[in-house]
């Protein structure tokens, strides 16, 4: 059997195959971050796509900050019933669900942003022009308290583990990146101190989930811009993570630097995943131009990696690890124009894409 079809092992998780569904944001949730039928829509898709695990698009940790209108929350426990059942739905169909959690910092797009945001200091975002407020210590504390039981309750809902959003801008990775965080504390400077933060977050879900439940971390493979993340910096902030608890990476990066449009080679990211694997010794998940099973089955077989991570071609076909397990040849429709992020729900724009009706 082709690897990518096999099934994937990441700790205690066990899924079908090797196929991966992205975190991606759908901007359907409640204005409080709460399911609608429309989202549970999507999920119940996806769940009958053929991929065999998929992370929900990212939920915020507190109530008071939110990076994107209408994106999910999972601040209170309000909202373990509705992810209890979006998870049995998933289950009966064989999928695995993560819950995705993230604090997004000066990233926020909300129009006014929410009253106070948080960063590791006050420099403006280059994505957003947000200046945020530098952490004080009792926040943090707060920020690792939120996240772990933000955790638990993902754990309480039934999903098969969870995965920090420490990628993307988001303000696990401010931390990171030595352009936004210009601390003098233990919480600045080297990267074992601006890993900090990420690593007792990771420890405190740890200890509030348990052992075996697994965490898995999203990474930058680097920032793609001048005194952001570099790719070494990137792989030691991925050993001490799983020095602190984590079961797997994700490995993404900055996408919008890459030629979205040439598939004809490697996933954007799979000399950093081949890395880490190598030298960090923990296992990937490769997100980020994956269109060829051959490709994916080479990097299985011959490099470790995990798992696969798919996202606007799974937009744009419902149906695609259906499709790649009929015909592995089979070449997507998807050519990343990006023409989605502007509609309702995130949809492909194409003539003939499926939409899920409220």
């Amino acid at each position: 059997m082709n690897e990518v079809f096999e099934e994937m092992r990441i700790g205690s998780l066990r899924a079908k195959n090797r196929l991966v569904r992205a975190a991606t944001y759908e901007r359907l949730a409640t204005e409080d971050g709460h399911l609608t039928p429309e989202l549970a829509g999507i999920y119940d898709e996806l769940a009958a796509s053929g991929v065999g695990t998929i992370i929900v698009s990212y939920a915020s940790v507190t109530r008071d900050e939110q990076p994107n209108p209408r994106m999910l929350g999972i601040y209170d426990d309000s909202f373990v019933p509705e992810y209890r059942s979006l998870v049995a739905a998933a289950h009966a169909r064989d999928v695995r669900m993560i819950s995705q959690i993230v604090y997004g910092g000066s990233a926020t797009k909300l129009d006014p942003p929410s009253a106070r945001i948080l960063g590791p200091s006050a420099v403006a975002s280059p994505k957003t022009g947000v200046v945020p407020v530098e952490a004080t210590a009792e926040d943090l504390r707060m920020l690792v308290e939120a996240f772990a039981a933000a955790a638990r309750r993902a754990q309480e809902a039934g999903f098969d583990g969870v995965e920090l959003h420490a990628a993307h801008g988001y303000l696990l990775s401010q931390f990171l990146s030595p352009h936004l965080n210009l601390r003098t504390d233990e919480y600045g400077g080297g990267i074992e101190n601006r890993v900090r933060l990420g690593a007792e977050v990771l420890a405190a879900i740890r200890r509030e989930v348990g052992g075996e439940f697994p965490i898995l971390v999203k990474l930058n493979s680097s920032d793609g811009v001048e005194g952001g993340l570099t790719e070494d910096d990137s792989l030691a902030a991925a050993r001490l993570f799983a020095e602190a608890g984590a079961t797997a990476i994700e490995a993404s990066g900055a996408w919008r630097n890459c030629r979205v449009r040439d598939f004809a080679g490697e996933p954007f990211f799979a000399a950093y995943a081949r890395r880490l694997v190598r030298e960090a010794g923990v296992p990937a998940i490769l997100t980020g131009g994956n269109r060829s099973v051959a490709a994916m089955e080479r990097l299985a077989r011959e490099d470790g990696i995990a798992g696969f991570g798919l996202c606007r071609p799974l937009i744009c076909e419902p149906d695609l690890p259906l499709r790649w397990a009929a015909d592995p040849a089979y070449q997507p429709r998807c050519v990343s124009c990006g023409s989605c992020d502007n509609t309702h729900g995130h949809r492909c724009i194409l003539p003939g894409t499926p939409q899920v009706q409220a």
